[in-house]
């Protein structure tokens, strides 16, 4: 009896040692979505060791998934039957889903997602805000936050506007710079830079080439009217904002001032000077939001540049630092990460906006992707938001930008197709949840085949692409043992184990 008792505790024992070794390995081509297999760890190394990690590292801990609500993804969305609806919100935002979404971004009047320029209040000179609204909201946004709701009752919004009302404006228009896609006056084009030469008609090509600068320069005034009247009525415009989405069962728990203030756009957008951006946030936004809406956090962005310089301008401001909860990045402002993170060790990171591509929903647009999470996420941001979640066809806007989706819908059959990078967000948002710690990051040199590393409580998790025409394995070092990472051509991978 005794031997018995004692060869069950060895057995018992062997099979927790035997569990605790074995790795479970999800991989993506583009041929086969989410295949899991088993892996093990090894007592040797049979690749470069890009990361290691002996459980003593101070990780950075990871907050919220979420995505953003548009007009143009509403349409999409009603194309797909109700079952298939169900099945979108149910894989993004239940718990029990793919993605796990428990965020959403909306702005305060039109971004270019949506089907037409409008704002909240476009009667002129309305200071006192008698005819603020969200009743186009209310047709196109909140019902599709509310079909997400459905599946994610504790949802979450944070808000950013793209453009203020265009009479709020110097240029009494949307955009910040004429082309064939507005109406904005010609003659206004020299606005920018003062008539310091001509506008760029290439700076909003967001893909290719852009000097390794972006902007190339920067707008030399600020396009909102520097009037304290306006400027006070702005800031009360965020607040009712915030008080309407509140009545519609929203809450709206972080707001910027600003989408993306260096993209001088053809469509809803806004300049902002150092100086004007200060002067708002400081002066007019932080007190009224801590006045009407104390627990509504107020952040700083969202940042689309990699002149340092300029956003160093702005975030050192002692005042502007005690204001705000943290930076949003997006776009080129990635460069700099790690420069900022060193320098605002106070300050969260939060990914506001994915980058949308160019309307190929194709597996080098599900690589880029996986690519940007790893960059990202291995460089200390805590939030990470997509951008368009659900698109028709090939995701034209209204001013002639194809754009990709998580999901793509065929407008003449209806269907839904799940895009690379779906899974692209699938292999980190599926298992990286809200507390989950970012411990190890391969670095850039390693941009065909990145590799982070992140611990949940006694998991730890790797995700790792593999971008080229061959098997690659690298080696993570776990303490006296060695994850090797082996990974086919053109995949998407992530390894869980319990130690």
């Amino acid at each position: 009896m005794k031997k018995t008792v004692i060869l069950s505790i060895v057995l018992a024992t062997y099979a927790i040692l035997a569990s605790a070794q074995r790795v479970t390995q999800y991989t993506t081509t583009e041929k086969a979505p989410w295949v899991e297999a088993k892996t093990s760890l090894s007592a040797k190394a049979e690749g470069s060791i890009v990361a290691s990690v002996d459980g003593t590292e101070q990780g950075i801990t990871f907050r919220a998934w979420g995505t953003t609500f548009n007009e143009l993804d509403w349409d999409a969305f009603n194309l797909l039957s109700r079952d298939a609806q169900d099945e979108v919100m149910r894989n993004l935002f239940a718990p029990s889903g793919d993605l796990h979404f428990t965020h959403g971004r909306v702005s305060m009047n039109a971004n270019d997602y949506a089907r037409s320029w409008y704002s909240c209040d476009d009667v002129v000179g309305d200071l006192g805000l008698r005819y603020f609204n969200i009743e186009r909201d209310k047709r196109n946004i909140i019902p599709l936050a509310r079909a997400a709701q459905k599946y994610c009752p504790t949802l979450q919004l944070f808000m950013s506007p793209w453009s203020p009302p265009a009479w709020m404006k110097i240029n009494q228009d949307y955009p910040v710079s004429p082309n064939k896609y507005n109406t904005m006056d010609e003659r206004q084009g020299y606005l920018l830079y003062n008539g310091e030469g001509t506008l760029d008609p290439d700076e909003m090509k967001l893909l290719g080439d852009r000097n390794g600068v972006f902007p190339r320069r920067l707008a030399t005034q600020d396009f909102f009217i520097q009037d304290p009247r306006y400027l006070q009525c702005y800031a009360e415009m965020f607040c009712r904002f915030i008080d309407l989405y509140a009545e519609q069962g929203l809450p709206i728990t972080k707001v910027m001032y600003q989408n993306e203030a260096y993209s001088y756009t053809p469509y809803p957008g806004c300049a902002w000077t150092a100086e004007g951006t200060l002067k708002f946030n400081n002066e007019y936004l932080a007190p009224t939001l801590k006045k009407r809406h104390p627990n509504v956090e107020l952040w700083i962005g969202t940042f689309n540049t990699n002149r340092l310089d300029y956003v160093e301008k702005i975030l050192d401001d002692a005042t502007l630092q005690a204001n705000v909860r943290g930076i949003g990045t997006q776009w080129e402002c990635r460069e700099n990460l790690p420069q900022m993170r060193q320098r605002y060790p106070q300050l969260r990171f939060m990914v506001s906006e994915s980058e949308c591509g160019n309307g190929s929903m194709d597996w080098a647009a599900g690589e880029h992707t996986f690519f940007l999470l790893s960059d990202n996420l291995g460089n200390g941001c805590d939030e990470y938001y997509n951008w368009n979640f659900i698109l028709a066809d090939n995701g034209e806007s209204a001013w002639g930008w194809k754009q990709n989706a998580l999901i793509q819908v065929d407008s003449k059959t209806r269907q839904p197709r799940y895009t690379p990078e779906y899974y692209a967000y699938k292999h980190f948002s599926h298992l990286i949840e809200p507390g989950t710690e970012m411990i190890a990051y391969a670095g850039r040199d390693y941009s065909k085949t990145p590799i982070v590393v992140f611990r949940k409580g006694q998991d730890l998790i790797v995700t790792a692409g593999n971008f080229t025409d061959k098997p690659a394995t690298l080696s993570v070092k776990i303490n006296k043992k060695y994850l090797n990472v082996s990974t086919a051509p053109h995949s998407f991978n992530t390894f869980t184990w319990r130690q």
